[in-house]
């Protein structure tokens, strides 16, 4: 499952460079800031173990038809190694829905579909990558270059996005060299970080629009939900950021009482009052001893 995450989680701030930086700006107590932290690593291990299963709550589409998965490895390495397809399951664990052995780079997986759902492809006890099982032919497609599942309708959706998030990636790199190669070529340091920044802030700006309209357009199948604890589990704990606030604005009721974004919220807003009343104390005893010293 870490492996599935870090292949949608790459640098950059974490999933979608999240804009949390004005977080650490409030100067916190060490035992608040303690408390917040002990209570997330609970929580987000709670996401990464049980979002597959649980993002298809109450979403799953009922069906009788047929998945077929055909896939093809460029790594020769794995040839001879068996194929999992594993989901988590109501009681906690990760159930093995399919299997298949590398034969000559090529391996198949068939068999029917009860409820659309996430699954994870699996080789020795190490996740690989995400898919969708639905209904219809999909095409998996493994190299060292990069993984993808494509023939279905949320499997093109889901495999769409990650290689636009790795292009706005690739864009950030981009900067990253520029700077570098300006600075070689004498220019000015602080001009070339002011304009630097502009073009990060534009492209940030555009790849967090993106990822919202993403989540709101796929917020009543599974993509929506799946992608959106994601973005939540790059936190460093549950906090209403401006980039959640402004999805939360677009996305239907029914999205925002999936039971595990419900219990993200509820500890969000949690958390954001009691950084507030932390604030509000530092600022009594700042205000508290100007006004000592003044008296003396």
């Amino acid at each position: 499952m870490q492996k599935y995450l870090n292949h949608l989680k790459k640098p950059h701030g974490g999933l979608f460079s999240l804009q949390v930086g004005y977080i650490f700006a409030l100067e916190m107590h060490q035992k608040g800031i303690s408390k917040l932290m002990n209570e997330w690593k609970f929580m987000k291990k709670k996401i990464l173990d049980l979002f597959c299963f649980m993002l298809f709550g109450g979403m799953a589409v009922s069906c009788s038809t047929m998945y077929q998965i055909e896939g093809s490895s460029a790594v020769s390495s794995l040839d001879g190694k068996t194929l999992y397809l594993r989901v988590f399951e109501n009681d906690g664990q990760w159930a093995v829905v399919d299997s298949a052995d590398v034969e000559h780079g090529n391996f198949k997986m068939t068999g029917d579909v009860d409820s659309v759902r996430m699954v994870t492809l699996y080789m020795n006890g190490e996740a690989l990558m995400p898919l969708i099982l639905e209904s219809g032919k999909i095409k998996v497609e493994i190299s060292n270059a990069g993984l993808t599942a494509r023939g279905t309708t949320l499997n093109d959706k889901l495999y769409d996005f990650i290689e636009k998030r790795n292009k706005f990636e690739s864009e950030f790199l981009s900067m990253d060299r520029r700077e570098a190669q300006m600075v070689m070529e004498g220019g000015n340091i602080d001009e070339i970080r002011e304009q630097l920044s502009k073009e990060s802030d534009k492209l940030t700006e555009e790849m967090n629009m993106y990822v919202k309209d993403f989540i709101a357009e796929n917020s009543e199948n599974a993509l929506g939900p799946s992608i959106f604890m994601m973005l939540c589990s790059s936190l460093p704990y549950p906090v209403m950021t401006p980039q959640i606030e402004d999805i939360m604005r677009v996305v239907p009721t029914r999205f925002k009482e999936n039971p595990l974004i419900r219990e993200f919220l509820d500890k969000a807003k949690e958390n954001m009052q009691l950084m507030q009343e932390n604030q509000r104390l530092i600022d009594n005893v700042a205000e508290n001893s100007l006004l000592k010293q003044n008296m003396k």
